[in-house]
């Protein structure tokens, strides 16, 4: 099959809405940011569109093209992508492109024809199903004894599923060998540490160990009542602070929400120099970089105090982020709806990987921290891991 046939067909097959999935993938520049291109087809006000999903290294961003205006798009893909597999109702190709365009097409077809869900709001799949009772859910007053979630409680069961979904991910770097002990600094009412506890232990059958931690008494001789009566004997609950906690020597994930100011670096500190595979952590009140900003160049923006407050707190998790990246982990700021129900929150998500820090790397985070005036909390709690040639003095 020829290039100019070959997208003939596919345009066509689009045209006859005979479309169910595509990926696009295989960047011809190892320069190209984006890694793949998923497509499907949706309807939008009753129109036939082609949506794009765009995955980056870190980040998935989307576009919507009106069928009419497809053409030019897949010409822009196939300039910058080599290979394409489509699922189309009866059928299911394969087309590796070479550099000269030279096409190796492969078809099949399928058995039975495929459903096209045109849907834009397709229903949430959640990891935790709404119909189905959870105990612990039932007992936090989520669900009713029949297993419905309550009304009212709706957004905290969506919220609680979106953490499970952070769970879910990081399953692939927890430990295989060996019991996975898990701390959650500032536990509070503890929806998240039963989810947790219920989805890799139950839902999944890890062998765990779970400690929440919190300096509400009250709060958590509740909690530890509830675990006791469900019978999570791997989950515990005590009283303190993370400053004070020091009776762990290794610890595979810790999550930390709602840690206020320096108290997120404290458990960032701590997490690193446990070594943890994963750190799941909602930072707030980033007070710190917002007493030391002084920067001229952004005066502009910083002269009104409610932008100095946000960019204070977007800067600063950046850092973290940059930080934790420098001393071997992959990590990433992803959306994450906060559990008081107001507005959304960044949630910070780093994977232990081991990789060195590129000179390139460190030159950007030491320019970007100068230019800030910024002498971050968590640089100079991690100082003796940061790479050697840093330059650590405040600028």
């Amino acid at each position: 099959m020829e290039f100019q046939e070959m997208k003939a067909y596919l345009i066509e097959q689009m045209i006859n809405k005979q479309l169910v999935a595509a990926t696009i993938s295989q960047p011809r520049a190892k320069s190209n940011e984006v890694k793949r291109v998923k497509l499907k087809p949706i309807e939008i006000k009753n129109m036939y569109h082609i949506q794009l999903e765009y995955q980056y290294e870190r980040i998935l961003k989307h576009e919507n093209v009106l069928l009419e205006e497809f053409n030019e798009t897949l010409d822009d893909l196939l300039e910058q992508f080599r290979q394409i597999h489509a699922d189309f109702v009866t059928e299911k190709v394969q087309a590796q492109l070479s550099k000269k365009n030279k096409v190796m097409w492969k078809s099949e077809k399928t058995e039975a024809a495929k459903t096209v869900n045109l849907s834009h709001n397709r229903k949430k799949n959640y990891l935790l199903d709404e119909n189905t009772p959870y105990p612990f859910l039932i007992r936090l007053g989520v669900q009713t004894e029949e297993g419905k979630v309550k009304k009212q409680k709706y957004d905290k069961f969506k919220q609680i599923n979106r953490f499970v979904e952070f769970i879910d991910d990081a399953l692939a770097h927890l430990p295989k060998d060996k019991p996975v002990r898990i701390l959650d600094f500032g536990s509070g009412k503890s929806y998240l540490t039963f989810a947790l506890y219920h989805y890799l232990k139950i839902e999944k059958g890890l062998d765990i160990r779970v400690t929440g931690l919190d300096l509400k008494k009250e709060v958590i001789e509740e909690c530890a009542k509830i675990a006791d009566d469900l019978g999570y004997e791997q989950l515990e609950f005590l009283v303190g602070d993370i400053n004070d906690y020091n009776d762990e020597t290794a610890v595979d994930m810790v999550v930390t929400l709602h840690a206020c100011d320096v108290a997120t670096d404290m458990a960032l500190s701590r997490a690193v120099k446990w070594g943890a595979s994963v750190v799941l952590s909602v930072p707030c009140c980033q007070h710190e970089l917002n007493r030391q900003l002084d920067a001229p160049g952004l005066d502009i923006m910083l002269k009104h105090g409610l932008i100095k407050e946000r960019f204070a707190a977007l800067a600063t998790d950046s850092i973290r982020a940059e930080i934790l990246n420098m001393v071997g982990y992959e990590a990433q700021l992803v959306e994450f709806i906060d559990m008081e129900n107001t507005p959304k929150n960044i949630l910070i998500r780093a994977y232990k990987n081991g990789k060195k820090v590129t000179a390139e790397q460190m030159e950007s985070y030491k320019q970007f921290k100068q230019m800030l005036n910024a002498d971050p909390f968590l640089e100079n709690e991690l100082k003796e891991m940061m790479p050697g040639t840093m330059d650590r003095s405040r600028q």
